[in-house]
């Protein structure tokens, strides 16, 4: 800890007592407010200790031959955790239906299966997709009729509420989540999303960098990426639409992402490096097509319409199937 005038600096490491590994470190240099620095060291590490310790916790689970409820919720979460990819998700999914077949009522089994169905369509794997995402909102419901205080259900209902044209209303239930349990960075990121489908792509990158602040590392990092390359094709930024889309891909090479970052580079004229993107988006999901994309329209905002448009067109131009 040092401190020079009205600032001070903190390096923070964190260290596996058990095997003397590193995990963590960073370094906090601010206007002297000891009690906001410790909120935001608080915040990080518990938003990097969490996938890291789901994932010691799986393992774990793996090894135990007659594992219970939470033993498979945490193999799940685990798999949701590698990305939204058709296996990942089908994966966590078994392990979530396990998880209740053993225990019907298991909040985090429930709120794992509507995390689930929401990332499935939101991540352009299936079809149904609007059935999908009411089948969610109902679990999410019965969950908090028996956790009213459940922040990460919260979470979960506003991205649907997202997802099913009700922005305002989802920005309203992510703040209530945000309110219950302030680490979750991944709602400032859903709310920058919201306001893309309010037509408001300029005030996105902003609740990004507050999701940033709180988890610099976190698993869905690639997504809040993605977020903002999409809110900078609303508004005809292509150029960073690409740097952050390229920094959604290097962050997560199994995401959806190749989709987009091949649409702006086809805007942007770059017909090689689009079709490349394309090509390695379809390696990863080859049933993606533009009409499953056009089918999810999330709001009736017409600058959202115009920016959805554009994405069309230049995945069209990139060589994506019309399907």
């Amino acid at each position: 800890m040092q401190r020079s005038g009205n600032r001070l600096r903190i390096n923070v490491q964190l260290i596996d007592a058990g095997t003397g590994n590193h995990l963590w470190a960073e370094r906090f240099d601010k206007p002297v407010n000891l009690f906001d620095m410790q909120d935001e060291i608080v915040s990080r590490l518990a938003n990097t200790l969490s996938a890291q310790l789901i994932a010691a916790e799986a393992r774990q689970a793996e090894r135990t031959l007659h594992p219970d409820a939470m033993d498979l919720y945490f193999q799940g979460v685990a798999c949701v955790n590698k990305g939204m990819t058709p296996q990942h998700t089908a994966q966590a999914q078994a392990f979530f239906e396990r998880a209740l077949a053993l225990s019907p009522d298991n909040i985090e089994g429930l709120v794992g299966i509507a995390t689930v169905a929401f990332n499935r369509s939101a991540a352009f794997i299936i079809d149904d997709r609007a059935a999908r995402l009411a089948s969610a909102e109902a679990v999410l419901t019965k969950v908090l009729s028996m956790a009213p205080q459940h922040a990460p259900a919260h979470l979960i209902l506003g991205a649907v509420q997202i997802f099913t044209s009700r922005a305002a209303q989802g920005i309203a239930e992510c703040q209530h989540a945000l309110a219950l349990d302030r680490n979750l960075a991944d709602a400032h990121g859903w709310i920058g999303l919201a306001k893309y489908f309010l037509g408001r792509g300029a005030e996105t990158e902003a609740h990004i960098h507050e999701a940033f602040c709180l988890s610099p590392r976190d698993t869905f990092a690639y997504r809040w990426m993605h977020i903002v390359g999409i809110a900078k094709m609303q508004l005809g930024a292509d150029v960073e639409a690409v740097s952050w889309f390229h920094r959604s891909v290097e962050a997560n090479r199994s995401s959806h992402t190749h989709f987009f970052l091949a649409a702006a580079l086809a805007l942007l004229g770059e017909l090689d490096e689009a079709r490349a993107a394309a090509r390695s988006g379809l390696v990863l999901d080859s049933s993606f097509t533009i009409r499953r994309y056009r089918a999810i329209a999330s709001s009736d905002n017409p600058a959202y319409l115009a920016g959805w448009d554009r994405i069309s067109t230049g995945m069209r131009v990139a060589g994506l199937p019309e399907g």
